[in-house]
């Protein structure tokens, strides 16, 4: 799967290295923070650590590229042509839980499935590993919607 086509995300926020497997309601990424990454900068100083904000992104952008591949409103969605729609918003957090901590050096392997999907609205669990050990899990919504109604919301 080409990353940057599905994804509207660009360095230094797209935070996906690789797509391992897909499915039309499974998605499994790879994410490798090397220590460079501006999230890690202060996070925190001498001992850094991928901040759960940053977590939450990497299952929201893997949930993302699930979407564009396999939901999208328009065939062959490509992030640099495609106009008229925003995929992929999140819509809410349903819940979120953090375990343990990831490292630069860590391979962090990105899951979500999706659980619902009612009309542009789609459910997801989402997962992520490091050696084999779940380091957090969650679950949230996404919306597709247009770009007018992006940005024109108040």
């Amino acid at each position: 799967m080409n990353i940057l086509k599905r994804l509207h995300h660009r360095p230094p926020y797209l935070l996906i290295d690789e797509v391992l497997e897909h499915s039309a309601h499974k998605l499994t990424a790879l994410s490798l923070p090397k220590g460079d990454e501006f999230y890690l900068k202060g996070h925190f100083p001498g001992t850094p650590v991928v901040p759960g904000a940053m977590m939450q992104e990497m299952t929201t952008q893997a949930a993302g590229l699930l979407i564009t591949e396999y939901h999208s409103p328009v065939a062959d969605y490509d992030s640099t042509t495609t106009q008229g729609w925003a995929l992929g918003v999140l819509r809410a957090i349903h819940q979120a839980k953090y375990k343990h901590f990831a490292r630069p050096g860590d391979s962090m392997i990105i899951r979500v499935e999706l659980i619902d999907h009612v009309d542009s609205v789609f459910r997801f669990k989402g997962k992520i590993e490091v050696a084999n050990t779940i380091i957090m899990f969650n679950e949230f919504s996404l919306v597709n919607i247009s770009e007018e109604k992006l940005k024109n919301l108040k």
